[in-house]
């Protein structure tokens, strides 16, 4: 197969612990054609959705001092002359995020096969999705005014405030009733009331750790990667210093995976991180999903070589339909 991967600059992905450069990685030592290729480099030229592709190989280096990968120069190619093009460009997702999705949907429509689907990028924010799934989440409030944050304070006594277009735990607060800058903490997020951010009521079986749950076409990695907390912390985002550990899934955790699987395929996303506390959803991540190289390291089991399954499957069943 060939594949194009959009991808963060090759020179700042971290080999040990990066999801697509294990992607890229299974890809390789499977004798698909790699090809890379950045945000910027696609563009409609005469009407056809093309990327400024590089072919990529591995070096097998593992020193500082010397790249991992070596690349050709860069070559113009449509989308659609690849078997599948992998969306790994790293969030935030800004306007420049929301034009890549235009190009990649009419790429779609030229015969591209766009992973994860871009409509669907647009369409679930990491944040506000859940609200599609009522009944995994816990008490939730979307709003920009503070006098309806205070209500719900005053009802679940200890909530989380977020921004809906956070990540990595950024700008995550967590309040009770007696705090005393809840003020200014409101006025901060809300931007004095003219933007809208996520109020829920606290979990506090996030001791345990804040669950990154994959699905892969639709069905759930056996093990989840549970983010603990560093001491005095409520957020277990590893980029605010939490620590990574595997566990089976719960019985919960694949009611909510089973639910969600079949409504998240129809919809384009084949890849797809649920983040689960305790018993309840608190996100859907579609952007570029990370924890696969954790969850292989601990557990033995190969969450790269399930993904390059689905899509060579896949593949393999869309090239059979489209048969006489």
């Amino acid at each position: 197969m060939k594949l194009a991967f959009i991808i963060d600059p090759l020179d700042s992905i971290k080999t040990h612990k990066d999801t697509s450069y294990a992607l890229i990685h299974e890809a390789v030592a499977r004798n698909h054609q790699i090809y890379v290729l950045y945000q910027q480099d696609i563009a409609l030229i005469n009407q056809i959705v093309t990327g400024f592709s590089r072919a990529l190989s591995l070096t097998g280096s593992s020193s500082v001092d010397d790249p991992w990968y070596s690349i050709s120069d860069i070559s113009a190619i449509p989308l659609r002359e690849f078997d599948a093009v992998l969306m790994r460009k790293d969030p935030p997702f800004d306007m420049e995020y929301i034009y890549s999705t235009y190009l990649l949907e009419l790429a779609e429509t030229q015969g591209a096969w766009v992973i994860n689907s871009p409509r669907s990028i647009r369409d679930y924010n990491e944040k506000f999705a859940i609200t599609k799934f009522p009944q995994f989440i816990t008490p939730t409030l979307v709003t920009s005014q503070a006098h309806l944050i205070r209500e719900f304070l005053i009802i679940h006594k200890d909530i989380i405030l977020k921004p809906l277009d956070g990540m990595g735990g950024a700008n995550v607060f967590r309040i009770h009733l007696a705090d005393y800058n809840i003020s200014v903490i409101l006025e901060m997020l809300t931007h004095y009331g003219t933007r809208t951010i996520m109020v829920q009521r606290f979990i506090p079986e996030i001791a345990q750790g804040d669950k990154r749950i994959l699905l892969i076409a639709g069905k759930a990695v056996p093990f989840a990667l549970a983010r603990i907390p560093k001491p005095g912390e409520t957020r277990g985002n590893l980029a605010a210093g939490g620590t990574g550990t595997t566990q089976p899934l719960s019985a919960r955790d694949k009611d909510i995976a089973d639910s969600l699987g079949p409504e998240l395929v129809k919809n384009g996303l084949m890849l797809v991180g649920l983040d689960v506390i305790g018993d309840y959803l608190t996100e859907i991540n579609v952007t570029s999903p990370t924890g696969m190289q954790e969850i292989t390291q601990q557990t033995g089991f190969n969450v790269a070589a399930m993904m390059l399954d689905a899509i060579e499957g896949l593949s393999e069943n869309s090239q059979n339909s489209d048969s006489p």
